[in-house]
């Protein structure tokens, strides 16, 4: 199996899974400038950025990962984005990454993205594993992976530096195709 050069568009339970486009940067800017998404996951601040940042998650043609904004079933809002990376089709694994925007926080939106996401990482892609991490603080990403069926495997010491110059520690969550 293959990753596909473009964004391929996937439903999950009430999020749907597209392309960015450039239409949504403006929503794309607001959601960065949110100080919990510049903690955990930063974007672009300027609009030259947001658009770079649209180009390179609309273009899958390297194979090395499928990346979609989260968006409203019903009127197409922008509520976050997901990633499955560092895709390895010879190893069978990869990394899932999310961010969800201030206004669709608390309502499930991560890990149902995160489900369907994993999904098409499984039947589509044929990969085997996937794991996530998160800094230790981020106690709702907890929440998140284990809604989306990934099991706690342990924790990487002072694993990442963050937006806050600091190393933090993060849980270590996986799945498997046969989870």
């Amino acid at each position: 199996m293959s990753v596909p050069s473009t964004p391929v568009e996937v439903r999950g339970e009430g999020v749907l899974l597209r392309a960015p486009r450039e239409s949504d940067a403006d929503r794309l800017l607001e959601a960065f400038g949110d100080s919990g998404t510049q903690l955990w996951n930063p974007g672009p601040q300027d609009g030259d950025g947001v658009l770079a940042w649209i180009a390179e998650r609309a273009d899958w043609s390297a194979g090395s990962h499928t990346s979609w904004l989260i968006a409203q079933p019903h009127d197409d809002d922008v509520l976050g984005s997901v990633s499955v990376w560092k895709i390895d089709l010879d190893q069978g694994d990869a990394e899932v990454g999310y961010w969800v925007a201030p206004w669709g926080r608390g309502r499930g939106v991560a890990s149902s993205a995160v489900r369907a996401a994993s999904a098409y990482a499984f039947d589509e892609l044929g990969l085997d594993r996937l794991h996530l991490f998160h800094a230790i603080e981020n106690p709702a990403s907890c929440g998140v992976a284990r809604k989306a069926g990934f099991l706690l495997e342990g924790t990487l010491r002072q694993s990442y530096r963050y937006a806050d110059g600091r190393r933090h520690d993060e849980p270590l969550h996986a799945r498997l195709a046969t989870d």
